[in-house]
């Protein structure tokens, strides 16, 4: 490939069609060639025509059609993977492959020519496309045609790694770059951004239409094409005129607050590389419903709208700006140079995150850099040991070691290869989520390399390859250069031998061709005599997944009192012991300052020390090995850790070393840090949550409860300190310590296992006098983390009911009414003013789902599956959909199950299908091969059907539904259930109201059925219902809600319309009339609320119904359904007498007759399923773990 000119003409909206043309110039490399195979899916191929005079014909086969299609009656994963594996690789272009095969006519054999250019034109289009390229067209109802304009409608392409071919035809592959010409012609109103430099645009005849003309001379390869179309806003970045922002209508001034520091991003890259950016401009496309956050793509980046902020909101600015400058690094290590095959995808990958993360450093600082290292560490390191180890490039074996026998060897490669379900050989069949860890590690790999050489040598490596590329860029194709474009593990390799002159192929074996992770166990003993520590490390877990054993040196750090000593260990065997002299003699009775690593000394009080010199030890303290790490010290060791080691990393594993430690000089240790200016916010916030556990696993607790002191010392009023402060956000460390401390404090939990009545007062006084006025920044974050906090409060409740009984407001505490309470009128408040990314609806759904969960309200999940439906905005969704995972793993029947797979085969979002599958991935429904109501074959076909032959255009969603057919069958041949008996016993069984439409739901009432409308009057109705009226002053500074609840009451949450409803028999209350959430729906507007001091209304009706209701969510009931009230009132008041003279009678039975008692406390059982755990006085639930 030397050039390509595609050219999109026909892009309809309406119909949701592309009609285009492009022309391959390819350059023979033999004169014998018949063929050219290219990558097309989903494209209609009209014509294909040479040097534009000769057509030929041309085949067309993609074996994502039916990938099983050799042996249709499998139905196990083994055989699944062999063939998917296959199927890749007969349609993969780094082997000579494609869907569609050109055949050369005879005619046009002279146009074949060793070096001579063979221009291949092809006509084609595309008509509703379900992969690689996305319409997001806003629906408002109405036929005006300009509504599509002013509703922001527009189209981008996207892709899971090279799916070009899904909107032209192309060849493939990383390792074909070429220069391009670009051409899209679009309506007036709309704007097309692609890639390369635009050179013209140019009105149509009849004015009613533009074409753009992009030129792209740099070589680039076909996945790193893109195109975005819409009516974009246009910002040009004022401190670099090269750069271009886009975003959708009405967004603008969040565009230019999220974007006001990316100059700097660029000006940070080209230093520490030492190189200029390699095009010559870049464009950044905001856009709706993408698939993931961001996609790099040369010259251009498409991000997801939700990207953007206002200067009020501080979370979203850390995350957006890591996006952000993470796109630019995938522009010089990515986009610029590319992999030369699937199996150095890690190293452009690695590479750009590597230097993400320095920009990071340098951003939030080294705390911040070092405390993320962390974090992916332990997500690779938890990741192998679940599934296996992660190998970087499955391209060849290690090297062997030197030993004799080489058999073992061999087989115990063998064995790593196989040790995934899926093939680890093609991206288009790996796991989305090992690709996700593979990325994570390639970092880690790559900084454990920086440790190795230096970062200055490191550095010098990129630029002699980013010169290499940047020369060769400027040439033609027949220079032979173009392959310096590309970079593989052996490039890579001898670069590093080249600029340093050491051989890193050992290194390369170890970490890159080899999964795995090193696993040691550390333990310590002093020796008095001879004043030496005597170490122990063991690696004892070689044979768990995803551990192997390591060779090679470690290092060893202890913190003496005369100071830092660093010792490096060789690491031969299994065990290892090593006796190290101590520099410092123990002084546990002297006073004295004690040098830090850092260079600092401070005080520190030995009175606890034994009569070892050292303070606390560590290893490997820069993580430089993959590895996980058991140190087992002596708690006032950790506290030592804790208190006066100066690395967040070190810091951090004290906190979770001493949750196991529940003393009060633990408690001590954790209030110093949390209290303490100079520790960085993210122990401050851990250690308050530590102290959460180390609470309640303490058998005594004297004073007022964890935390309460600290809060109000720090946040509480001057002059009353049990009343929080007016918010003020400019102290950040502040900021994240007032969110985390009452999620944290609402975990506490008194002797009966439930939480303590003054957290409760403590956490509504919060939201009563919450005030934001004054405030600079938004509180939303905050007001989320507060309806955290009283999700965390709800301690589970003993059903002591029959199963299938109503649960009542009797055994409801005041706790949990008020915590109903106040998230139903915080999440119908949304209605009128809808916080930033709806994130206090979020916390709302997940404390709903979480007193479901607990007992507190029936299970049922209808608004969770209004909150799930298309046109919700995406982070509303995907709360819903967790909640109705896990309420289908807890409570859900089939029709459940078949809800969330309609959303998963057939949703316009692309993230939210793949986010849906991976929620049911890591939480399935039921046991592997286990025996349950949803283990059906209609399951396990749908979802073969799926993976085999239904996803052939969505790769990444495919992969999904092989990692959930994993998690629900194993990789064996899936057991069908043959006893007719127990199919029967899971059969979900029919309840009259489903036979009904949602308009004419009615619950069933003991032996008669009762219209919504008798349980739910309207406000007009007058004599048993009252109405009262509560006014507020404020949104943000309201009264609590008194428990308004009589002994006897059914509760049901219920969506009426767009209104959230929570009932109670007997003395309902419902929000007044909401917004509708069609007004909300797919305006791209995304407001932040920081105060209101608008008055508002809320309306509390009260009805007299003592009847108990069905557990169920239902709508407004058809006109002329509620007849008898009066008379249905009378005979379920008589009903209720009767069961209750019969319960007592039932009590006196239960007595005298022991397998009544033993039947009756097998049903006992909460609706979540959890177990209990029993204390001294009553039988509780501990949810705290």
């Amino acid at each position: 490939m030397s050039h390509q000119i595609l050219s999109l003409t026909g892009i309809s909206f309406e119909r949701k069609s592309i009609i285009g043309f492009t022309e391959l110039t390819i350059v023979p490399i033999r004169e014998t060639l018949k063929y050219i195979k290219l990558n097309a899916k989903q494209c209609r191929i009209y014509k294909v025509i040479l040097n534009d005079t000769y057509e030929a014909q041309f085949h067309y086969f993609d074996p994502f059609i039916d990938i099983c299609q050799a042996d249709p009656n499998t139905r196990s994963l083994e055989q699944f993977s062999k063939h998917h594996l296959n199927a890749a690789q007969q349609v993969d272009p780094d082997l000579n492959a494609g869907e569609v095969i050109v055949v050369i006519p005879l005619e046009a054999n002279h146009l074949i020519g060793e070096g001579r250019g063979l221009r291949v034109g092809i006509e084609f289009s595309l008509e509703d496309p379900i992969g690689g390229i996305h319409f997001v067209i806003p629906d408002d109802g109405t036929e005006n045609p300009n509504a599509m304009y002013d509703l922001g409608a527009h189209m981008f392409t996207y892709g899971h790694e090279n799916s070009s071919r899904l909107w032209f035809p192309c060849v493939d592959s990383y390792a074909e770059p070429c220069t391009w010409k670009l051409e899209f012609t679009v309506d007036e109103k709309m704007t097309a951004v692609s890639c390369g430099e635009l050179i013209e645009t140019v009105m149509t005849p009849d004015l009613r239409r533009k074409t753009f003309h992009y030129v792209l001379n740099t070589p680039i390869c076909s996945p790193n094409i893109a195109l975005a179309v819409g009516p974009f806003e246009i910002y040009v970045d004022p401190h670099m005129h090269e750069v271009t922002h886009f975003c959708l209508p009405h967004l603008l001034p969040l565009l230019k607050n999220t974007v006001r520091y990316m100059h700097e991003a660029f000006e940070f890259f080209e230093e520490v590389l030492a190189s200029r950016y390699p095009f010559s401009c870049y464009k950044q496309v905001f856009v709706d419903e993408l698939e993931g956050q961001s996609h790099a793509y040369a010259t251009m980046s498409v991000l997801s709208t939700n990207l953007l902020h206002s200067i009020a909101i501080i979370d979203q600015t850390f995350v957006s700006r890591t996006i952000m400058s993470k796109a630019i690094a995938e522009q010089f290590f990515g986009c610029f140079i590319t992999m030369k095959n699937w199996n150095d995808v890690w190293l452009a990958r690695g590479i750009a995150e590597y230097l993400n993360g320095f920009y990071n450093k340098k951003c939030f600082g080294n705390n911040a850099y070092r405390a993320w290292v962390r974090r992916e560490l332990s997500e690779v390191v938890q990741y192998e040991e679940r599934y296996g180890g992660i190998i970087l490039d499955p391209s060849q074996p290690p090297a062997p070691l030197p030993v004799a026998n080489q058999s073992t060897k061999v087989v115990e490669i063998q064995k790593v290869e196989n040790v995934h379900y899926f093939p680890i050989k093609n991206l288009h069949t790996m796991s989305p989520k090992y690709v996700e860890m593979m990325r994570k590690k390639a970092h880690l790999v790559i900084r454990m390399l920086e440790h190795r050489i230096g970062q200055e040598l490191l550095l010098q490596v990129f630029n002699k390859q980013l010169a290499l590329a940047t020369n060769a860029a400027t040439t033609k194709i027949s220079s032979g250069l173009w392959h310096q474009l590309l970079i593989s593990t052996n490039v890579f390799t001898k670069a590093i031998f080249t600029v340093t002159g050491k051989d890193m192929a050992v290194f390369i074996d170890q970490w890159v061709r080899t999964g795995g992770h090193a696993k040691f166990s550390l333990n310590s003993v002093f020796n008095r005599k001879r004043n030496t520590i005597e170490l122990e490390i063991r690696q004892e877990s070689v044979n768990q997944k995803g551990v192997r054993k390591y060779v090679g040196p470690l290092l060893v750090q202890l913190q003496e009192l005369d100071g830092t000593f660093k010792h490096t260990l060789q690491i031969e065997n299994t065990v290892v012991k090593a006796d190290i002299t101590c520099h410092s003699k123990s002084r546990r009775n002297k006073k004295k300052k004690i040098p830090l690593c850092t260079g600092e000394e401070v005080d520190m009080d030995l009175s606890v020390m034994d009569e070892s010199p050292v303070l606390w030890i560590r290893l490997d303290p820069e993580m430089t090995l993959m590895r996980h790490v058991n140190c087992e010290q002596p708690d006032f060791q950790w506290q030592f850790q804790l208190r006066h080691e100066r690395d967040v990393t070190a810091q951090l594993d004290a906190i979770v070393a001493l949750e196991n430690y529940a003393t009060a000089a633990t408690r001590v240790a954790l209030t110093d840090v949390i209290e303490s200016e100079n520790c960085f916010y993210e122990v401050r916030c851990e250690a308050a949550k530590c102290l959460t556990k180390v609470a309640n696993a303490m058998p005594q607790w004297q004073g007022p409860p964890a935390m309460l002191t600290i809060f109000r010392k720090l946040f509480g009023s001057f002059s009353a300190s049990h009343i929080v402060r007016q918010n003020n956000f400019d102290n950040f460390q502040h900021y994240f310590l007032q969110k985390t401390i009452p999620v944290a404090m609402a975990g506490l939990r008194s002797a009966h296992g439930i939480c303590p009545p003054e957290i409760m007062r403590f956490l509504l006084g919060l939201f009563k006098y919450n005030d934001n006025i004054k405030n600079h920044y938004s509180d939303v974050y905050y007001r989320s983390a507060l309806v955290d906090a009283l999700g965390n409060s709800i301690t589970p409740v003993i059903s002591v009911i029959q199963q299938g009984a109503k649960i009542t407001s009797e055994n409801l505490t005041a706790d949990a009414k008020l915590v109903l309470e106040e998230v139903t009128r915080i999440l119908n408040l949304e209605k009128h003013l809808p916080s930033y990314k709806f994130r206090v609806s979020v916390s709302c759904l997940k404390v709903i789902r979480r007193l479901q969960k607990c007992g507190h309200l029936p299970p049922s999940s209808k608004i969770y599956r209004s909150y799930a439906e298309y046109g919700q905005y995406i982070d509303v969704r995907l709360a819903a959909m967790e909640c109705l995972v896990d309420y289908l793993k807890v409570d859900g029947r089939w029709d459940d199950m078949e809800h969330l797979l309609k959303i998963l085969e057939n949703d316009p979002d692309p993230e939210a299908r793949h986010q849906l599958a991976r929620l049911m991935i890591e939480s399935p429904a039921f046991e592997r091969n286990r025996a349950h109501r949803l283990n059906r074959k209609d399951l396990r076909e749908r979802l073969w059907k799926n993976m085999n032959s239904n996803l052939s255009h969505d790769t990444r969603l495919r992969c999904d539904i092989v990692d959930l057919y994993y998690a629900f069958y194993g990789t064996k041949e899936p057991s069908a259930f043959k006893d007719p008996e127990l199919e029967a016993l899971y059969q979900p069984q029919k309840v009259e109201a489903e036979q009904r439409s949602d308009n004419e739901m009615k619950i069933e009432l003991d032996d008669q059925m009762v219209d919504v409308k008798d349980i739910i009057p309207g406000p007009s109705i007058e004599g048993d219902f009252k109405s009262i009226e509560i006014e507020t002053e404020t949104v943000e500074d309201h009264s609590v809600m008194k428990p308004m609840f009589d002994d006897e009451d059914v509760l049901t949450i219920e969506t009426q319309g767009d209104e959230l409803i929570m009932k109670i028999e007997a003395e309902d209350f419902q929000i007044i009339e909401q917004k509708p959430l069609d007004a909300v729906k797919k305006t791209h507007k995304m407001e932040d609320v920081t105060d209101s001091s608008t008055k508002k209304k809320i309306k509390l009706d009260y009805t007299s119904d003592n009847s108990q209701s069905q557990a169920s969510i239902g709508d407004v009931p058809v006109e002329g359904e509620v007849k008898e009230h009066g008379a249905k009132k009378k005979k379920k008041k008589e009903k209720k007498k009767h069961k209750k003279h019969k319960h007592r009678k039932d009590k006196k039975k239960e007595k005298h007759n022991p397998e009544i008692i033993k039947q009756r406390e097998e049903v006992e059982t909460l609706s979540s399923g959890e177990s209990s755990r029993s204390s001294q006085n009553s039988p509780t639930l501990d949810m705290t773990n």
